[in-house]
């Protein structure tokens, strides 16, 4: 047989990739994609999970992105299924998540004549993507170009501001066909476009923060914490800490921000100062307005190269690693004449650590605090978690006490609800550790398609889904004084009625409703192949539970003083 164009193109494209670095392909099938997912799973090097759906694949493979920070191939056939992508591809552009997104196409002579599963799919997610690679049906001729375009596609992923990258590939029949000898391999990798961050005026940044009274706000995107948190002892600024950031177990963070702040009394004796974000801000809400209210210089350090102000603050922008600038900024400081300040900030957490820790860590009701707290600190050592948007990401946030051994994603950039199951396999796969994603039922039923073959995948994760039918975020919103009850479960609560550990055990899952905070910590620190473990809470008694635990440090801080 004489060697095919098409899937020597294809084989030279992974093998390109593999060249430099890429370890994980997420295919979804379809027949026009054949070339490329031949070329794929002919490479012992590649990690391969197939989904049956495409929007699964992507954020699978935006979930492998995350836990690696390189990128991954997704791969579909033609048609709509490539609009299934979109939402992920969205998600890592705005989360700067590197991703290889190839889209199968029909050839141009089947454009426009009503050929089945043919889409405009030219430029199909817009801005969104990094760059946009169309290259034709393949032929010998463009033979000395096909290294070049994989090399050019891995840089723009996995570039300074990585994100997803875009080919659509046209493919004629016949799709099978033999690979022949791939053009010679490029002579040096390709080099990791714009490494260096730009020249930052440091002198300026130091001079801002020198003497200054100020916090630290760290997010997600911190590659250093011990650099941030020395930076922090200099300068003697408290840390407001996410999760996501791994800061919060070094001295001077704090973790309980947003409950702290909800206080008038602690928030009007502790203004903002000057105000330093590293990486992502955080999802409190209650801290974004403590940040908007305090009229101060702001400045947020993003190692991406996007911009973050959703306060509208006018925030200075600099791009940079942020480990780097912290190391570069601490001898240009001057170190802090007292600690006072952020001492006040280290008793006042401890103070509500305390709180929550008497009122959760024995509780016998699991609510959604209970269940986040919980899940938290039965982590086995070194796990990854992933939390939903909604809900999960605020109550880890707000309540869990920090695991330092612990990293924790969340799909922060478009902050939806879509496709999180399926990035929490992505991160499992990625990251060859145990995992553990904390969701809620309506976010599980949005992603219910990536429960299809879970059973079967290599991966250790437990799915703990808390289950109170329905919408509980919106339960905190005005909607739901404001609306007459049936309105707003029609609208916002949205009940359901699926039982879930059905759901997951007609998928092959091991799924078991838990009662107790015991039974709880023991399915979660045995995180071993794949489990559903379901909770069920109330989405009233929800709303009392987190006012009772606010109550309660507001009481400790007016005991204090504040």
């Amino acid at each position: 047989m004489s060697a095919d164009p098409q899937a020597t193109f294809c084989a030279s494209l992974v093998d390109e990739w593999i060249r430099l670095g890429v370890r994980f392909a997420m295919i979804a099938p379809g027949s026009r994609s054949t070339p490329l997912a031949l070329a794929i799973t002919a490479r012992s090097e590649l990690h391969v999970e197939v989904f049956h759906d495409e929007r699964s694949a992507a954020f699978a493979a935006l979930g492998v992105g995350l836990a690696t920070r390189q990128p991954a191939i997704v791969l579909c056939t033609s048609g709509t299924a490539a609009t299934h992508f979109h939402a992920a591809v969205v998600e890592a552009h705005q989360a700067a998540v590197p991703m290889l997104v190839v889209t199968a196409d029909r050839p141009p002579e089947l454009h426009g004549v009503g050929a089945p599963q043919t889409i405009d799919q030219h430029r199909l997610y817009g801005t969104a993507v990094r760059a946009f690679f169309e290259p034709g049906v393949a032929t010998n001729d463009g033979a000395s170009l096909w290294r070049d375009l994989a090399a050019d596609a891995w840089a723009a992923a996995a570039s300074a501001t990585p994100g997803p990258v875009h080919l659509n590939l046209g493919f004629r029949e016949p799709l099978v066909g033999e690979a022949g000898a791939l053009p010679p391999a490029r002579s040096a990798s390709h080099p990791r476009s714009g490494d260096d961050w730009p020249n930052v005026d440091m002198e300026s940044l130091a001079a801002l923060l020198r003497g200054a009274d100020g916090v630290i706000v760290a997010g997600e995107g911190i590659d250093d914490p011990q650099a941030v948190a020395s930076l922090a002892a200099v300068l003697g600024w408290p840390i407001l800490a996410d999760p996501r950031s791994g800061v919060g177990h070094h001295p001077g963070a704090i973790t309980t921000a947003d409950a702290l702040l909800r206080h008038p009394g602690f928030a009007s004796s502790h203004p903002a100062g000057v105000v330093l974000q590293l990486g992502a801000p955080p999802a409190s809400k209650v801290v974004g307005q403590w940040l908007a209210a305090s009229g101060t210089r702001h400045v947020a350090v993003s190692p991406y190269g996007l911009v973050s102000d959703p306060q509208l603050l006018g925030a200075t922008q600099v791009h940079a690693a942020i480990g780097q600038l912290c190391d570069r900024l601490v001898p240009l400081v001057t170190p802090a004449a007292s600690t006072e300040r952020r001492d006040a900030w280290v008793a006042a957490d401890s103070a509500a650590h305390a709180v929550f820790s008497a009122l959760l860590d024995d509780a016998v009701a699991l609510d959604d605090p209970t269940v986040a707290r919980g899940v938290v600190a039965a982590l086995p050592e070194a796990a990854r978690l992933i939390v939903s948007s909604s809900m999960p990401v605020r109550d880890v946030e707000w309540f869990a006490a920090p695991r330092g051994d612990v990293q924790v994603y969340s799909n922060r950039g478009a902050n939806g609800i879509d496709g999180v199951l399926a990035t929490a396999i992505g991160v499992a796969a990625g990251g060859q550790a145990p995992t553990v994603l904390l969701i809620g039922d309506v976010a599980l039923l949005h992603d219910s398609s990536s429960l299809a073959a879970l059973a079967g995948r290599h991966i250790d994760l437990t799915i703990v889904v808390t289950d109170n039918d329905g919408g509980a975020i919106f339960s905190f919103l005005p909607q739901a004084t404001a609306l007459a009850a049936e309105r707003f479960e029609q609208l916002f609560g949205t009940p359901h009625h699926t039982d879930l550990v059905s759901l997951a055990a007609a998928h092959g899952v091991s799924a078991a409703t838990v009662d107790s905070l015991t039974e709880l910590r023991a399915a979660v620190s045995s995180t071993r192949g794949i489990n559903l473990v379901r909770v069920a809470t109330n989405r009233a008694t929800n709303v009392a539970v987190h006012r009772r635990l606010h109550d309660a440090v507001a009481t400790v801080l007016r005991a204090a003083g504040y």
